[in-house]
């Protein structure tokens, strides 16, 4: 029994180990990461989180990522002045980012990774991932995966005004009543000519 113990020990302080060595989590430095913009200027991480916290964006234009869109243009804006700078990063081809950037009137920094070496150095495969990091470097919050209701902008914006030392905007409820609302179908009776 003792052996038993001994070994469920040494199993547990390896997978601690292990997790401790992940590159990219929440308390850690950001991983040394460069990336060209659109005009082939070179987007330094370590020298955005020198000015202040830095939101990046691991994205692609898919319907999901379309839809969040507006609660991440809302939550750069509403923290911009505060010193947020907001990187997203596409994986599409460089054609269809210019031409979705043009169209959805895009206000953050942006580049493209078709090959998807951002999301190694990042340490994640899932799209949507977005890591707030704050000034000086250290990752503080990590959001993987998409929800077009706009609650993962939302707890980034909790996060990111705790960052700053501002009152939390409310970007969900902002981005919602700026939305178009549907016409209701008619239940009128139809007028009899």
């Amino acid at each position: 029994m003792k052996q038993l113990a001994t070994l469920l020990a040494l199993v547990a302080a390896v997978a601690f180990a292990q997790a401790d060595d992940k590159k990219v989590a929440i308390g850690k430095a950001a991983p040394d990461f460069k990336i060209k913009d659109s005009t082939g200027k070179e987007i330094n991480l370590a020298e955005l989180t020198a000015k202040g916290p830095v939101l990046v964006r691991l994205t692609c234009g898919c319907l999901g990522c379309d839809k969040e869109l507006p609660y991440f243009q809302e939550l750069h804006t509403a923290y911009k002045a505060q010193g947020l700078i907001s990187l997203a990063i596409f994986r599409e081809p460089d054609a269809k980012v210019e031409a979705y950037v043009k169209e959805k009137k895009l206000n953050m920094l942006y580049a493209v990774d078709t090959k998807g070496d951002s999301w190694k150095v990042f340490d994640t495969k899932t799209m949507p991932s977005n890591f707030l990091i704050a000034k000086g470097g250290q990752i503080v919050k990590i959001s993987a995966g998409c929800d077009t209701s706009g609650m993962i902008a939302e707890r980034l914006s909790e996060a990111t005004a705790k960052l700053t030392g501002t009152d939390k905007v409310e970007v969900k409820s902002k981005v919602d009543a700026a939305k178009p609302v549907a016409a209701k179908p008619s239940t009128a009776a139809p007028v009899a000519k």
